[in-house]
Formats: structure tokens, C-alpha cells, sequence
């Protein structure tokens, strides 16, 4: 899920660049920079020595996308960014990167689609399986590869990140946002939501709304 403003200050440029699955699985970034990225974590370059630079290939790429001059050419460029970054931010050693092959790539993006869809019903991973058409037990082993955790505690994941959103983005009570999330009860959602955070969601709630 895209990271999205809540609240702004300032005329800073701010430039969104959205990647998908497929690709950015298939450039092999290092595990624990894919883990972070995909739990939601906001990840910032530790010197802000690059951010002339930055711009300058935003509006390149924006440039060049829009006249489809060399698409191939962005691609490579937009993954030697994210290989510096993750360099710079990342305590992974060159050698562990994603180990899932190009022909399992699309299962695993149907995989998390189909989470993303719908997290807010019950799912379980045999039935997310059958539905993609893979044998649960594989279907798992082909998940852990690409996002180091089981189908089960990514669809955990991604309720919690959508509670995170709805408790900074609405009003609305907390077992509202639970049950809408797709938790059974409010014990499930408290200690699912404490687990992640560190906290409850009602002080969630109040640090950042």
C-alpha cells in the first residue's frame, strides 16, 4: 500500500514514484530492505546530500517515461537508486538477496493482490492457495522467499496497516476499525496491533492523529 500525506508544511518538491510488484521483487534488493519497505516503514537516506541529485533523476525519469524514450533505461536507473539506498541503510550482507526465480514472481504479486483485496475478510492460507491455483504448503514456501513471512502474519500485517491508516486518517471507534480491518474480536486486533506497534491503538491514536 502507497504511503500517502496526512499533513504537510512548506513548498518542498515532492515527487511519488510507484513501482510494481513484479519488478521490484525482480531487481533482488536486499531481504531486509524489501521487509521494511513492505511493512510500511518510511526509509530516508541518512545524508541529505542527495537530494540535488534525486530531483534531478525524478524529473529525468518523469521526462522520459512520459515521451516513452527508453523506459529499460529508467528501470535500471530507478534499481541502482534503491541498491545505493539499501547500501546505505541496510545491515544485509551483498550475498543475501531475494532468492525467488523470475517465473515464481507473478504468483507471489496474485498472492499479495489477493491479500490486498481482501484483508478484510476471513482468509487463510489454503484458501488463498486454491484460489491461486497453488498447493498451500508451496504457495507459503513461495511467500516466505519473496517477503520473509508466512501468508498468515502478512495478512496480519496488512490489517494492521490499513488500522494504522483509518486510526491517524478518521474518527471512527477503534472496534470499528477492527472489525472493518478484518479481526474477530477486539482482544485479536489489541494484541496483534500491540505486537507491531508497541503500543495500543488507542495511544497509537493519540501520538499521531
Amino acid at each position: 500500500m502507497p504511503h500517502q500525506i496526512v499533513d504537510y508544511s512548506g513548498s518542498d518538491p515532492y515527487y511519488v514514484c510507484t513501482v510494481p510488484l513484479t519488478i521490484f521483487l525482480d531487481w533482488k534488493l536486499p531481504t531486509s530492505f524489501i521487509d521494511r519497505l513492505l511493512k510500511g516503514e518510511i526509509i530516508i537516506e541518512k545524508s541529505g546530500d542527495y537530494s540535488k541529485y534525486d530531483e534531478f533523476l525524478f524529473k529525468s525519469w518523469l521526462r522520459d517515461l512520459s515521451e516513452d524514450i527508453n523506459p529499460e533505461a529508467t528501470l535500471y536507473e530507478m534499481r541502482a537508486r534503491l541498491l545505493r539506498l539499501a547500501s546505505r541503510v541496510s545491515s544485509d550482507k551483498q550475498s543475501e538477496r531475494i532468492q525467488i526465480q523470475p517465473g515464481e514472481i507473478s504468483k507471489v504479486e496474485e498472492i499479495a493482490l489477493f491479500i490486498a483485496q481482501n484483508y478484510m475478510n476471513p482468509l487463510k492460507s489454503a484458501d488463498i492457495g486454491k484460489k491461486i491455483g497453488l498447493h498451500p504448503d508451496y504457495a507459503n514456501v513461495l511467500f516466505k522467499k519473496a517477503f520473509d513471512t508466512t501468508i498468515n502474519d502478512y495478512v496480519i500485517q496488512e490489517r494492521i496497516m490499513h488500522a494504522q491508516r483509518k486510526l491517524i486518517t478518521t474518527h471512527k471507534k477503534i472496534a470499528d476499525i477492527a472489525f472493518e480491518c478484518g479481526f474477530s474480536s477486539i482482544n485479536r486486533f489489541n494484541a496483534a496491533f500491540r505486537k507491531i506497534n508497541k503500543c495500543t491503538p488507542r495511544d497509537f491514536k493519540k501520538e499521531y492523529q
